[in-house]
């Protein structure tokens, strides 16, 4: 049965509450098989007769949009492009000493004006380098204060995405990866 690593865009912020049992259970009945979760931002694994990453991601946000109540939009992988991913940002040298690091997961690959324009982006110790459907992002200080956090990032990229540090998608990878 294939498996899927699907991230949850925008849950557990502000009044956007779901518990990952929640989420879980609710996945389970809808015929998900084998539902884990990693910590509370809405990281999951589950195995489904589907086999294309848009129809996961389409019954996952149907699914859980139903239970919560307000629109979920979610980013599946498979197991093996998690993994991957992680060895791609670690071949990648970092352009700051001390600097963070985040992957924000895509809906669709930005167009290449989009990519053009975050791979130019180079203010304040911000940079974007896109892999595909991913973005690594890696900044020079506070996520919380960059200008090119994951809003401003989907305008430019035009599709939805969810950012994770790069330590929660390595644990992810560690776990889950192929």
């Amino acid at each position: 049965m294939p498996e899927f690593v699907v991230f949850l865009r925008a849950v557990n912020v502000g009044k956007r509450k779901l518990t990952m049992a929640e989420a879980r259970d609710a996945l389970s009945d809808s015929g998900f098989a084998d539902v884990e979760s990693h910590i509370q931002t809405g990281n999951f694994l589950l195995g489904t007769n589907m086999r294309s990453a848009a129809k996961v991601e389409a019954a996952v946000s149907t699914c859980l949009s139903a239970h919560a109540g307000f629109d979920i939009v979610s980013m599946a992988r498979t197991r093996t492009q998690v993994r991957a991913l992680v060895e791609e940002v670690d071949g990648i040298p970092a352009v700051w000493e001390g600097s963070s690091r985040y992957v924000s997961f895509l809906a669709d690959a930005p167009a290449a004006a989009a990519r053009r324009r975050l791979e130019e982006w180079d203010e304040s110790k911000e940079r974007a380098f896109v892999l595909g459907k991913e973005v690594l992002l890696e900044i020079g200080g506070p996520f919380h204060e960059a200008r090119l956090g994951n809003a401003l990032l989907e305008k430019i990229a035009g599709v939805d995405g969810t950012a994770r540090n790069m330590t929660v998608v390595r644990a992810i990878a560690e776990k889950w990866g192929a």
